[in-house]
C-alpha cells in the first residue's frame, strides 16, 4: 500500500466516525421556538422525514437553525453537520454551501473540483465526510435532503422539500 493509500484510508476512516458521531449525537434537534424560517424535508425513496427550523435576523444572518424528524445514519449527520455550519451565515453564503455541496454530491466523476470552489475543501471540512456517500447513489439523497429542506424555508417555498 502507497502512502497516499494509507493516508487516504485513515481520512476514510476518520470520516466515517464524523457521520457516525453526528447520526448518533445530532447538534441542534429540536424544535427551534420563533422560527422565522422553516421547511420540511421528504426523501421518499428511504423514508427520511425532516423539519428544518431557521431564525434569520433583519440582516439577512442565520442566528439559529435546528431540525427534528426521523432518517438514516447519513440524513441525520448531514442535518447536524448543516446546522453546525450555517449558525452565524449570511443567507447568501449559506446559498453558496447548498449549490457546492448538492454539485459535490450529485456529480458523477471526481475531475477537477475548482469549478464548485477551490476552497471548500478548506473552508468546510466536516462536510467533506459527506464525499462518500457519493459511491452510494440511493444515499446521496438522504445527504442531501437536510441542504435541500434548508434552501426551501430561505427562499420561503411552502411545498415540502424532496430529493425527487
Amino acid at each position: 500500500m502507497t502512502a497516499w493509500a494509507a493516508k487516504k484510508d485513515e481520512l476514510y476512516d476518520l470520516y466515517r466516525e464524523l457521520i457516525l458521531d453526528h447520526a448518533r449525537k445530532p447538534r441542534h434537534f429540536g424544535r427551534l421556538d420563533h422560527a422565522t424560517h422553516t421547511a420540511q424535508g421528504i426523501n421518499p425513496l428511504c423514508g427520511d422525514k425532516l423539519e428544518l427550523y431557521c431564525i434569520v435576523d433583519e440582516s439577512s444572518r442565520i442566528k439559529a437553525v435546528s431540525f427534528e424528524g426521523s432518517g438514516c445514519a447519513i440524513s441525520v449527520a448531514s442535518a447536524s453537520l448543516l446546522t453546525d455550519t450555517v449558525i452565524g451565515l449570511r443567507v447568501a453564503q449559506a446559498e453558496t454551501i447548498f449549490d457546492a455541496i448538492t454539485s459535490r454530491l450529485t456529480r458523477r466523476d471526481d475531475g477537477d473540483r475548482n469549478d464548485i470552489d477551490s476552497n471548500f475543501e478548506t473552508r468546510y471540512e466536516k462536510l467533506v465526510a459527506l464525499d462518500g456517500v457519493r459511491e452510494f447513489p440511493s444515499r446521496v439523497k438522504c445527504a442531501t435532503l437536510a441542504w435541500h429542506a434548508l434552501h426551501s424555508a430561505l427562499n420561503g417555498q411552502a411545498v415540502p422539500a424532496t430529493t425527487e
